[in-house]
């Protein structure tokens, strides 16, 4: 029976390309547990139907949504089940985003397999990571197109490429946030949302979730305030470590972010 088939089993059935994609193992070992909660799965990218139809026979007490740009016949398809529903449009179109969010509320998996484009990628993250539930997963698929130019991706300036590699590369960031020894740091709308960042082959994977543990090496972004609390509650001496972080600590910092503002101004790299 299938209920008692692993994910690549099901997906054979249906001769999902994730397999040969090498994305199958990557799924089971995440969604073996779950599979049989009562799940809200949308996933970006429909084409021959073959994921959804993998989805909705491995996640059988699940609703599995799917979006596609072009017109789907369901029937044609074969995606006339009772726990498939699918939707025409763009994933990056703002409006067709949140009328679905409007219909489903939240949804606990969120798999962009769409249009691989750097733009909509991005996009369609900002549009719909809001409406990820808590301990819900946003995975992305064929990341090497951040790779390509023609898919928006610059392989010829990988550091500073406006690529969604590059994109879920500075989200790591996100996770430790509240490290950043920057007392001009400009708080991020993603602070605090993310607990767990997971790079695979071609895939990307993103744990939503709340993350405010404080630092033990910085008071809100300033080393130099934690270290004149620690040194003076201390020894007591609040005079000295006035003078040594308050003053010269923080006059060295504020030399080097100006030194790196006027360098990513003269760099054109914003």
């Amino acid at each position: 029976m299938s209920e008692t088939k692993n994910l690549k089993s099901v997906a054979e059935i249906y001769k999902s390309d994730k397999i040969e994609h090498g994305y199958i193992e990557i799924y089971e070992s995440y969604f073996e547990k779950i599979r049989d909660e009562k799940l809200k799965i949308f996933e970006i990218g429909i084409a021959d139907g073959k994921s959804l139809l993998t989805w909705a026979d491995y996640f059988k007490n699940s609703t599995i949504i799917g979006i596609d740009i072009h017109k789907i016949n369901p029937i044609e398809k074969k995606l006339n089940k009772n726990n498939i529903e699918i939707h025409q449009g763009s994933q990056s179109d703002k409006s067709f985003i949140e009328e679905l969010i409007s219909k489903y509320k939240e949804f606990d998996i969120i798999i962009d397999d769409g249009s691989h484009l750097s733009k909509d990628v991005k996009k369609s993250f900002e549009l719909l990571f809001p409406a990820l539930k808590d301990n819900g997963l946003y995975i992305v698929e064929d990341m090497q197109t951040s790779y390509n130019h023609f898919f928006g991706g610059n392989p010829f300036d990988l550091k500073y490429s406006n690529s969604h590699m590059n994109f879920f590369k500075n989200l790591t960031d996100r996770l430790n946030y509240q490290e950043i020894a920057n007392p001009f740091y400009i708080k991020n709308k993603y602070d605090g949302k993310i607990t767990n960042i997971s790079f695979y082959h071609n895939m990307v994977f993103i744990k939503k979730g709340e993350n405010n543990q404080l630092s033990r090496e910085v008071i809100n972004h300033s080393y130099e305030n934690m270290k004149f609390k620690e040194k003076s509650n201390r020894s007591g001496n609040h005079f000295r470590y006035f003078l040594k972080y308050k003053i010269f600590y923080k006059f060295f910092t504020l030399i080097l972010y100006i030194y790196n503002l006027l360098k990513r101004i003269l760099l054109f790299r914003f």
